[in-house]
């Protein structure tokens, strides 16, 4: 079926043809606007908003170029280059089709057509055209509101790739880990996927598992009956069933105790849970959002994490990088918390000075954005006018040759990284430095190509 109130334009000079196409898309639930002209078609485009648009590439004035058809579609690709187009044609030909994709046509379909196979593309253009609609928001403000928190501001090429998969898997019921450091803001991202799912509608559910203990965890999962436990003095309704219809973000995963897992991962494949205290069997039906700073196949491997629910819980992993690692998004991040802590602590800051910007760009923050936050916060109530300076941030020196951050503030693969600049820098040779790091020349040249800059 069509997706939920998609709306498709068709561009052809033949009535027949414009009638035949419109019953066929309309039994899928689409709702479908028809044009006979080129510039009919950009007159439609100026007042309404389609998922698609399927034009023909001939018109009367040239029957058999395609020309008619092709600057339309440049045009309409300069308008709106996200607004898929798909054409077609009764005269096709391979030099007609590739010209038409290459100015930016999304598939190509000849007259007469296949049911089933323009249906289908119909499907997927408008699945995708929304998808990268979405993207593009993210991508292009680069700024996500997090309910009761700070945006997720990701300028740097660092954070491009999260805000692909945000853009890609948000929208799906797909289960989500996400790693990283502490402090990288890992719960922003969990509240950038549920506010481009189709759950947004509902609030999202959070529980931390390493705030929980084991006594009490399967109640907060899960809730109970009264009487379930001395002092269950009434029923009480747990996460997922808070959750249902929604998402359950369960942040620090790792710290799930290894008793109640198994229960966990029960209600990951079935929806089905018991309350503590009872025998009835409930369904929910939740979308799990789980983050971690920890390495969970360490954790499998040292019997800590069943091995059966990473599976579970890593359908994809979004993997945050530590604020070292995107420096260029420190002023604006830092900017956001200035104005934030300003206008809590009723002080008129109006920025940084130069020195004290830069800085913030070159400190190492083990801490991550959470450092950061706090050491604006800090500089806000102790700066005496209203521009922070180098002396109101209160930062260590950081050391380290070359610029870098000292070994104990950089994470394993930082210092993996460094290492090995390090060894070619010395040995200026793959196999010497291989040899003196331990490795082959296979691994090393594997290393390199994954530390190599972007």
């Amino acid at each position: 079926m069509a997706t939920p109130s998609a709306r498709i334009l068709i561009a052809d000079d033949q009535r027949d043809v414009l009638e035949a196409l419109r019953l066929l898309l309309k039994s899928d639930g689409y709702q479908i606007d028809t044009v006979e002209s080129p510039a009919a078609a950009l007159k439609t485009l100026e007042d309404r908003d389609y998922d698609v648009v399927l034009i023909d590439l001939n018109y009367a004035r040239d029957t058999t170029s395609g020309q008619e058809g092709l600057d339309l579609l440049t045009r309409i690709h300069s308008a709106d280059e996200m607004l898929p187009v798909v054409v077609m044609t009764a005269w096709g030909s391979v030099n007609v089709a590739v010209e038409a994709m290459r100015r930016g046509a999304r598939d190509f379909i000849e007259k007469p057509w296949d049911n089933e196979r323009l249906k289908a593309i119909v499907r997927t253009q408008t699945e995708l055209g929304r998808a990268l609609r979405r993207a593009t928001r993210l991508e292009a403000s680069a700024v996500t509101q997090a309910e009761n928190g700070p945006l997720l501001i990701a300028d740097s090429q660092a954070m491009q790739p999260v805000l692909q998969i945000i853009a890609r898997v948000g929208p799906s019921d797909a289960n989500v880990l996400i790693t990283g450091e502490n402090g990288t803001g890992k719960g922003v991202v969990s509240q950038a996927l549920h506010a481009v799912s189709a759950r947004a509608s509902r609030p999202m559910v959070t529980i931390n598992a390493g705030g929980v203990s084991e006594g009490v965890f399967e109640s907060e999962l899960f809730g109970h009956v009264k009487g379930a436990f001395t002092d269950a003095k009434q029923d009480r309704v747990g996460r997922f069933e808070l959750a249902d219809g929604s998402t359950l973000f369960l942040d620090e995963i790792a710290n799930v105790p290894l008793s109640q897992q198994q229960k966990l991962l029960r209600v990951l494949e079935t929806g089905e849970f018991e309350r503590l205290g009872s025998s009835r069997t409930r369904k929910a039906d939740v979308r799990l959002i789980s983050a971690t700073n920890a390495d969970v196949n360490a954790e499998v491997v040292s019997g800590r994490f069943r091995q059966d629910l990473l599976f579970r819980l890593n359908t994809i992993e979004i993997r945050l990088p530590a604020l070292r690692e995107r420096r260029d998004d420190i002023p604006r991040i830092a900017k956001h918390f200035l104005g934030a802590h300003a206008q809590r602590y009723r002080k008129a800051m109006t920025g940084f000075d130069p020195a004290a910007l830069q800085a913030l760009v070159d400190h190492p923050w083990p801490g991550n954005i959470r450092e950061l936050d706090h050491a604006v916060e800090r500089a806000v109530l102790m700066a005496q006018g209203n521009v922070i300076h180098l002396g109101d941030l209160g930062l260590r020196a950081s050391g380290g040759s070359d610029g870098a951050a000292r070994l104990e503030e950089m994470s394993l693969e930082d210092v993996e990284g460094f290492l090995i600049r390090k060894a070619m820098a010395r040995y200026g040779n793959v196999s010497h430095a291989a040899k003196a790091l331990g490795l082959s020349r296979s691994a090393l040249y594997r290393r390199l190509e994954r530390h190599r800059p972007s």
